[in-house]
């Protein structure tokens, strides 16, 4: 499927009875699991915290779910991001096995899960189960605790036949998700690359941190995304997940690629990973999307916000993202996450629209002209009162319709992972 991407002088907000009509927007980088984690790795472990020390706290967290468990907590977070404004979720999945790393009876036991809570809350799925081989790009096998992710070439590509006999027309695809150059050799990305469908999704982690960028260039003499577009027929069915890490031809390299960026500025902010050169991108013509990853915010106002608001403090200046069409930089930051959703997810989302609330006080007094700069600026308070996916009402009066069904499920599942933590 190729995109209609939204133009900077499309209808972005409509007057409806009691409110105002905006797109839904696509998540384009989701963690489900680490949810139950948010707030819990704020404790320094190191003088130098970073990435590498957080994903110790992920790995004992990731040891303790099961199909039950990861179905609560991905339904409750599903919930979350359909009453924030999301209709859409990428989910790059690779807890697969068992937490010693034998598969399950069923071994898309764990994807079938998200599959369900997706079913379950009314949003729009794209599945990106992960293959992921090797623990660095020295090809050093998978640790202990990275042994649930694992998955030879014929297995993982087993597992995707699997899952895309239960693609449903509007509301689930099945993607492809390569966890990152270290973690997938070059010849099995290769051999997996050649054998998926033509309009296959593919999502990859790449250029999140500098020491990744140091190690490729160590290990294969060019930078994690030099290399990637030398040898992969990178396209708009392509999304680099976080490619913080950047130099000026690799920013041209994307951007002529018509491959997505998925930018998730919470999560990023809280690793403490570094900002996207978003100004240089758009100024060369490049799509991107937003993401949550590890949902330590589940607000698509707040990744937007503070998509802009690096901006400000890496160039201290205000108004970064807007374009000579849409000086507004709300709008221009809708419109360009919703030119690249069809792209990246491949699912046709026009039919997805959110409601605010015309009574918030977030919103008193707002014309059309102001509205998405006033949602996006003006601060916390929900404003949601209503969202549909495909013509379907899920979120009524600013509540999911099955929150009180889900929330009493997810506690419980969270005191379960907690205990002994």
């Amino acid at each position: 499927m190729t995109a209609r991407p939204a133009r900077d002088d499309a209808v972005l907000v409509q007057q409806v009875d009691g409110g105002w009509r905006l797109p839904g927007i696509a998540n384009l980088h989701s963690h489900a699991f680490q949810r139950a984690m948010a707030g819990l790795a704020e404790r320094q472990t190191h003088p130098e915290d970073s990435f590498w020390t957080w994903r110790e706290t992920m790995y004992r967290m990731a040891a303790r779910f099961d199909p039950d468990t990861l179905h609560a907590v991905a339904s409750q977070l599903y919930v979350e991001m359909l009453e924030a404004g999301y209709t859409t979720v990428c989910e790059f999945h690779y807890l697969h096995h068992a937490p010693d790393g034998r598969a399950y009876d069923d071994p898309a036991a764990m994807s079938r899960a998200l599959v369900q809570a997706a079913r379950d809350t009314g949003i729009r799925l794209l599945l990106l189960p992960v293959l992921y081989m090797t623990g660095g790009f020295d090809g050093r096998p998978l640790g202990e605790r990275q042994k649930r992710f694992g998955h030879g070439v014929d297995t993982y590509l087993r597992l995707l036949d699997a899952l895309r006999a239960e693609e449903e027309d509007g509301m689930l695809r099945i993607g492809c998700a390569l966890h990152s150059l270290r973690a997938v050799p070059a010849d099995a990305m290769r051999a997996v690359l050649a054998a998926l469908p033509a309009d296959a999704r593919i999502h990859i982690h790449v250029a999140e941190q500098v020491g990744e960028v140091q190690d490729c260039l160590a290990m294969r003499d060019l930078r994690p995304v030099e290399w990637l577009l030398q040898n992969a027929a990178v396209d708009t069915r392509w999304t680099l997940v976080h490619a913080t890490h950047l130099n000026d031809r690799e920013v041209a390299g994307i951007a002529r690629s018509g491959a997505t960026v998925a930018i998730c500025p919470t999560t990023e902010a809280n690793l403490g990973d570094g900002l996207f050169r978003l100004r240089d991108f758009l100024d060369a013509g490049g799509a991107w999307g937003i993401g949550s990853d590890s949902h330590i915010s589940v607000s698509p106002v707040e990744e937007l916000r503070w998509l802009e608001y690096g901006q400000r403090l890496l160039r201290q200046r205000r108004n970064i993202a807007v374009s000579a069409a849409t000086p507004s930089v709300g709008e221009a930051l809708l419109h360009g996450a919703l030119a690249s959703a069809s792209n990246a997810t491949g699912f046709a989302v026009e039919d997805d629209a959110i409601v605010l609330n015309a009574g918030s006080p977030l919103l008193a007094g707002a014309g059309a002209a102001d509205v998405a700069d006033r949602w996006i600026f003006s601060g916390n308070r929900p404003a949601v009162r209503e969202v549909r996916v495909g013509g379907r009402r899920v979120v009524a009066d600013g509540m999911h319709v099955a929150r009180d069904l889900v929330l009493p499920r997810y506690r419980e599942a969270v005191g379960r992972l907690l205990q002994g933590a």
